[in-house]
């Protein structure tokens, strides 16, 4: 079975069974979402960074706020990648979004503007198996900015070619 397989049967298990891995109250819940966001923060830094790299021509900045609490009394972590373009075009940076909000029975994984994946995290090598997934997300995320405003937003698109 391939590693995104594997986290999905992971995710559908803690439904079944009423938990997170292996923890049942909200506190300890809270506490494997903490050690998920910090194995999770380089590669979702890396994923942020490749798009830096290759589409923004390093003119981006990512940032992560680490975990904060949520309005509903969830908790977030936010890693994001802001470029002169986009804060120009005033929509959102590219997003990674893991959160826990108060009412979810486990946490999850988003961009700004695309939907839902588990966050099954609980060990290095299932960190690092979510790379494929937070670069969809990423590129997901970008291709939606684009569609908000147009490709100009995209440094690599208008370089000048050699």
């Amino acid at each position: 079975m391939n590693a995104h397989t594997t986290a999905l049967l992971r995710h559908f298990a803690d439904l079944r069974d009423g938990t997170h891995g292996d923890t049942v109250s909200r506190q300890d819940k809270e506490r494997l979402f903490a050690a998920a966001v910090t194995l999770l923060d380089p590669y979702a830094r890396q994923a942020l960074e490749e798009i830096n790299s290759t589409l923004l021509l390093e003119t981006g900045e990512v940032t992560s706020g680490g975990i904060q609490r949520m309005a509903d009394g969830g908790v977030e972590a936010v890693w994001a990648l802001s470029w002169r373009e986009q804060r120009a075009a005033e929509i959102s940076p590219v997003v990674i979004r893991a959160f826990y909000g108060s009412s979810f029975h486990h946490p999850h994984l988003r961009g700004a503007t695309v939907g839902e994946w588990p966050l099954n995290v609980f060990n290095e090598e299932q960190a690092a198996a979510e790379l494929c997934t937070l670069r969809a997300i990423t590129a997901a995320d970008l291709h939606n900015l684009v569609f908000q405003r147009d490709y100009r937003i995209i440094p690599a698109t208008t370089a000048v070619s050699r």
